[in-house]
């Protein structure tokens, strides 16, 4: 089969891989429909790395990905061939301490679709997966619903690990396909009001078409004098999804009084620094958000029902064999480009 591999830093080639087999009786094999390009994956593509986490070149990435069944293990109930499901990327242990308290995406041996020294990812034609990782795509839900309902998942979370939104006046950092996903699932859970940062206009239009009270772009703005002028006792909780320094202080001078502050973004550098009197004199709760554990479902359920639309986010489409030209356009945040979806 052909997978597209990471080969070198802003190195992408496709090559012949063997195809995966069925091996145990909770196995599923999937051919892949769609794949989008998360910015983890853009990372790994720019940096050859997150953390300590390295590429050993050749490697495939992705893990927002949706397909279809083609054959199942003998123990598989859940699936069955010809089903189009989402594919939840983290494979835990499920024995763990972290696992047997509830918290299997923190799972002590988890892999995860295309993390190094986990998992390859499935930039390939085709994968096998545990039966736990497959859900099944209610009919009026396309493949791109079942791939985007990883990120929206972890939009979900966010929300969830954030006490709850409702009638609370909320700030988003950075309104990328995480940044929105976090909208999505606010708006779903009836938030007051959305202030809304990125460096990006055509973002900031996507983010007042779904309804954000107020839009600012920092590279022209004073965000939080221009955020703190129609909120002047400042905002409830503050959702930081771009993973840069200067967000994170802007963030603090946003949250009034107890407000919450939590941190989706992945950064690239290895600290974060918080000015001491401001979080202290202001008691800031302080979370931050690893992936999603059990949402998946949720995002599935809430986009069926219509509470939770993507329609403004995929902005661009790219056969598998264009894949480098796609990471180039998302690494390059050109063309106001939001969810790059990879076609099979």
């Amino acid at each position: 089969m052909k997978a597209m591999m990471l080969t070198g830093i802003r190195q992408m080639e496709m090559k012949e891989v063997p195809e995966p087999e069925i091996t145990r009786p909770d196995d599923v094999k999937i051919k892949m429909l769609v794949l989008g390009i998360c910015g983890s994956d853009i990372h790994y593509y720019t940096q050859g790395q997150i953390g300590s986490q390295k590429v050993e070149y050749p490697f495939p990435v992705g893990h927002e990905g949706a397909g279809i069944v083609i054959e199942t293990g003998s123990a598989v109930t859940r699936v069955k061939k010809g089903d189009k499901i989402a594919i939840e990327p983290a494979m835990p242990c499920w024995e763990c301490d972290q696992c047997l308290a509830g918290r299997h995406h923190t799972c002590r041996k988890l892999r995860f679709l295309g993390c190094p020294g986990q998992a390859d990812g499935c930039l390939t034609e085709y994968i096998v997966m545990p039966e736990s990782c497959c859900f099944p795509l209610a009919e009026i839900l396309s493949p791109d619903h079942g791939s985007i309902s990883e990120p929206m998942a972890i939009g979900i979370y966010a929300v969830k690990k954030s006490g709850g939104v409702a009638e609370q006046k909320i700030g988003i950092l950075g309104f990328g396909p995480i940044g929105m996903s976090v909208m999505l699932a606010t708006k779903a859970e009836n938030a007051s009001a959305f202030y809304i940062t990125d460096k990006i206009d055509e973002r900031l239009s996507k983010a007042l078409k779904e309804g954000a009270t107020l839009t600012g772009n920092p590279l022209n703005d004073d965000i939080v004098k221009k955020i703190l002028q129609s909120e002047n006792l400042g905002l409830d909780i503050v959702f930081e999804c771009c993973g840069q320094q200067e967000a994170l202080d802007q963030a603090v001078d946003l949250l009034k009084p107890g407000g919450k502050l939590i941190v989706v973004g992945i950064p690239e550098f290895a600290r974060w620094s918080l000015n001491v009197e401001n979080t202290r004199r202001k008691e800031i709760s302080l979370q931050f958000i690893r992936r999603q554990v059990d949402c998946v479902e949720t995002a599935l359920e809430l986009m069926a029902k219509g509470k939770i639309k993507i329609d403004n986010m995929v902005t661009h489409r790219f056969p598998f064999s264009a894949t480098k030209e796609a990471f180039d356009l998302v690494a390059s945040y050109g063309d106001g480009v939001m969810k790059a979806m990879i076609d099979f």
